[in-house]
């Protein structure tokens, strides 16, 4: 009896040390592999912590990078760079345009307005001018106007326009502001209407209006996005100061428009 315990003791002390040996070790192991993938986790997820919090400010693109138009939520650039011009040019204002047909209005376009940041040292004499100030001082957009630096109307439509349509609106602005029509004119008036006349433009086409020199308007035209291209070339100083009116003058066809150009031109001059 004493012999067989002494005999089957240490089998079963042995096979039970080795299996709690074995268990400890896989235990152990497990436990290891379980430790270093949450450590891994652990940092990943403080990695990507990391980088979220870095990448906070980017996050609002919006706010940083965009303005949105307040009535038909159209986004603008803050800075763009447009077809025919050397240096990118900054958002001064946005608006939007509305037709009424049966005493009912509906919005046609938004309509940011971009300048050369180089405008401030042209309008050093309207320095410290407030708002209400700017908005009947007609010697200001003139100034603007007549500033040897570029400026562009980005038109985004938010409803489809036929280029017909498109045109007449705009013929309705320009033509009326001329008082005696040339030669010149004429010629810019028509590429002015060929340009758009079989286009068919639907929502969201961009449109840009831009003047490079007073004598001389840049149409580029898109179906979506930003356009990287000229399609034509206005050289009529009478045609271009006639559409130039019709935004910034004492009857805008956008007082939207204006007003937000009026409150950015406050900010810079003040």
């Amino acid at each position: 009896m004493v012999g067989l315990v002494s005999t089957r003791a240490p089998f079963t002390t042995i096979h039970s040390r080795s299996t709690f040996k074995l268990g400890i070790s896989r235990c152990n192991s497990l436990n290891s592999l379980r430790y270093g993938l949450e450590c891994l986790s652990s940092s990943l997820n403080w990695s990507l912590k990391k980088d979220a919090i870095s990448l906070a400010p980017r996050a609002s693109v919006e706010s940083v990078d965009y303005v949105a138009e307040p009535a038909t939520k159209v986004k603008f650039p803050k800075e763009m760079t447009v077809p025919g011009c050397l240096k990118s040019l900054v958002l001064l204002g946005a608006g939007y345009r509305e037709k009424v047909f049966a005493i009912i209005g509906v919005k046609v376009y938004a309509a940011g307005f971009f300048v050369n940041s180089s405008i401030k040292e042209h309008l050093s004499s309207s320095k410290g001018k407030i708002e209400k100030e700017i908005s009947v001082d007609s010697s200001i957009f003139n100034s603007i106007f007549n500033a040897p630096c570029e400026k562009s109307l980005n038109i985004k439509l938010v409803r489809n326009v036929d280029g017909k349509t498109f045109w007449d609106a705009l013929n309705d602005v320009i033509t009326p502001r001329i008082k005696e029509i040339t030669g010149t004119d004429k010629v810019a008036l028509s590429v002015f209407r060929t340009t758009f006349m079989d286009r068919t433009l639907k929502e969201g086409t961009n449109i840009l209006l831009t003047w490079v020199e007073p004598s001389m308007l840049l149409i580029s035209v898109s179906a979506d996005r930003l356009p990287s291209n000229v399609d034509a070339k206005i050289e009529s100083s009478n045609v271009n100061s006639a559409l130039f009116d019709g935004f910034f003058g004492d009857s805008p066809v956008s007082p939207s428009l204006k007003s937000s150009v009026v409150s950015g031109l406050e900010a810079i001059l003040n």
